[in-house]
């Protein structure tokens, strides 16, 4: 691997963003009609390998039972408005027209009410009700307090999401989640993250989760680099992460965790090489934060925006492009790459002659940095 130096006593990793990478057509192409997008997670089958994360921007139980119509795996933030509020349209709306100077002290006030646990159970049982997949997220902080409402609720997947999840988080102040034996005891599949190296992701999966979502500090909404220093260029973290699902396959006997790309896939074109990378499926936010069902009504922030400690993320403008529909499946209004995603993930898949998202993780990927014009 190469090495970097940095200065005599440091040296570093070269690692590469989507910008960095492209992907080449092969000798091969077919007809976009002939190309599968399904996707399978444990006994859930899904009709394009996209989850929207759990994000209040994106994801109300309307736009859930929405997407999950579509043939995506939508999931619910159970620590957002949802679950905190009787009714959380007035507050949404009011997140949208805020002052940016003073959007994060506002919304730490919003988001300081308490969990409810049984609009836990109601918002879940809406989402099961219209018949579609139901899947909720919790932070690994709440996790154990609120797991077993999410459970009772009738969850199909549960969801372990943070800024970054460990196998081994030490405290000395509380009991930490030991997840192996949460997952173990766990009578329903656990994807867990973010994770954006091989050993970590490896730890994860031998924890028994079902999948691992690779990612930190690369969302559109993240600030993290900057109030941290902490990134991890995607092409290369979901490269490495693949890399432990197939050691991770042999060491088990077997045992397949899913890969799945979770920030930084603003555009259509993202999409494409996070699977060219080695991706099962993509956690998407602001991609669907500019559907006009949103509920941040053109902006989208997630979950570190209104930390009430040290906020890293921002409530960001990303405008709203087309419904959802046309947002997933077109047509597209615009060559930008904001609109169609299934489409063009399609179509390029096509273009270079791969029959389904497995085979597309084989496609030869070229070091080709972007530059803007």
């Amino acid at each position: 691997m190469n090495e970097i130096e940095i200065g005599r006593g440091k040296r570093g990793r070269r690692a590469y963003s989507f910008d960095d990478i492209a992907v080449l057509p092969s000798r091969r192409t077919r007809d976009p009609q002939e190309v599968s997008l399904d996707w399978q997670i444990d006994a859930y089958h899904f009709d394009m390998p996209v989850i929207a994360a759990p994000m209040d921007s994106l994801m109300s139980p309307a736009t859930a039972i929405a997407f999950g119509e579509a043939g995506g795996l939508p999931v619910l933030d159970l620590e957002g408005l949802w679950t905190r509020y009787e009714d959380p349209e007035t507050l949404l709306a009011e997140i949208a027209s805020l002052d940016p100077v003073l959007a994060t002290a506002r919304m730490q006030e919003i988001y300081s009410a308490p969990i409810v646990p049984e609009l836990i159970t109601e918002r879940l049982g809406e989402i099961r009700r219209a018949g579609v997949t139901v899947a909720g997220a919790l932070s690994p902080q709440n996790t154990q307090q609120h797991w077993k409402t999410v459970v009772d609720a009738g969850v199909d997947l549960f969801v372990i999401r943070g800024t970054t999840v460990s196998a081994e988080h030490v405290s000395s102040r509380s009991e930490p989640l030991n997840l192996k034996r949460f997952i173990y005891e766990l009578d329903v599949p656990v994807i867990v993250g973010g994770a954006a190296g091989y050993t970590a992701a490896l730890h994860l999966m031998r924890t028994g989760a079902a999948g691992v979502l690779v990612g930190f500090g690369g969302g559109a909404a993240s600030t993290t680099r900057q109030a941290l220093g902490i990134h991890a260029p995607m092409a290369s973290a979901i490269a490495d992460v693949a890399a432990a699902r197939r050691d991770y396959l042999d060491e088990s006997g077997g045992r397949y965790v899913h890969v799945i790309a979770d920030g930084g896939l603003g555009t259509s074109g993202d999409i494409v090489k996070a699977v060219a990378c080695g991706a099962d499926a993509v956690m998407l936010g602001a991609a669907l934060a500019r559907s006009a069902e949103a509920p941040g009504r053109g902006f989208h922030w997630g979950a570190e925006a209104h930390h009430p400690e040290l906020p890293r993320g921002a409530r960001v403008e990303v405008g709203s492009v087309a419904p959802m529909n046309e947002v997933l499946f077109g047509p597209s209004r615009a060559a930008d790459g904001t609109t169609n995603l299934i489409g063009a993930l399609r179509r390029a898949m096509a273009t270079t002659g791969y029959t389904d998202v497995k085979e597309l993780q084989r496609i030869e990927v070229v070091v080709a940095p972007h530059q803007p014009s």
